[in-house]
């Protein structure tokens, strides 16, 4: 996701809509629509969540769309004059992923959203994630098997740095032979898949990849 971002050395080849970004500086790639929500959340903890949210407002992408992101994260707006330090940490995380719709960004990174979250607040973070990614698709390194299994309708499966599977999620994630194999879990391992999320019934309306 950093040489995504241009924010680490990179080789090769990264497509935005077909177009190659590869020699992008990253504030280039920022304004060309990818919002990022980094594994450890930065956030300001100084702040408030509007100031937070304001922080993230990129004057060249028009109006921003705070209709979207209340609608999306009703709980931010209710907080909007709490300092961000003294949330939860799921809500540290929903007001991260929230900077990204801000300004109508085109693809949306997700870094391991629910590291380290408690299992309550890792089907918090997932539901806040499928709202957000009824607006805009989303890309999503993750590891916890039952947050993929629910988000993800393609998933890419990295090992020793390189693709070792591409494919529908649905079905590496229900062949037991290939999750072993890939994963190095079986369907029904709870210990390394994570619990059920509640209200888990459909996968998310759009198509955002999932690394798992």
């Amino acid at each position: 996701m950093r040489g995504i971002l241009g924010l680490v050395p990179r080789t090769g080849s990264v497509l935005l809509a077909g177009e190659e970004t590869i020699r992008l500086a990253t504030h280039a790639l920022v304004r060309r629509g990818i919002g990022h929500a980094p594994e450890d959340r930065g956030v300001f903890a100084a702040l408030t969540v509007a100031e937070n949210l304001r922080l993230a407002e990129r004057p060249e992408s028009g109006e921003p769309d705070y209709d979207l992101v209340h609608e999306l994260f009703p709980e931010l707006r209710r907080r909007a004059r709490q300092a961000a330090g003294t949330l939860s940490g799921g809500q540290q995380q929903t007001l991260a992923i929230a900077r990204t719709p801000l300004n109508g960004n085109r693809l949306i990174i997700a870094d391991e959203p629910t590291k380290g979250l408690a299992p309550k607040v890792v089907s918090e973070v997932a539901r806040a994630l499928e709202r957000a990614a009824d607006a805009v698709p989303v890309l999503l390194v993750e590891q916890n098997l039952a947050v993929v299994r629910h988000l993800a309708r393609h998933c890419v499966v990295l090992a020793d740095g390189r693709t070792a599977h591409q494919g529908p999620a649905p079905d590496l994630l229900t062949d037991a032979e290939a999750a072993r194999r890939l994963l190095g879990v079986g369907r029904g391992d709870p210990a390394r898949t994570g619990p059920p999320l509640p209200g888990t019934a459909r996968p998310a309306a759009p198509t955002p990849e999932a690394d798992t």
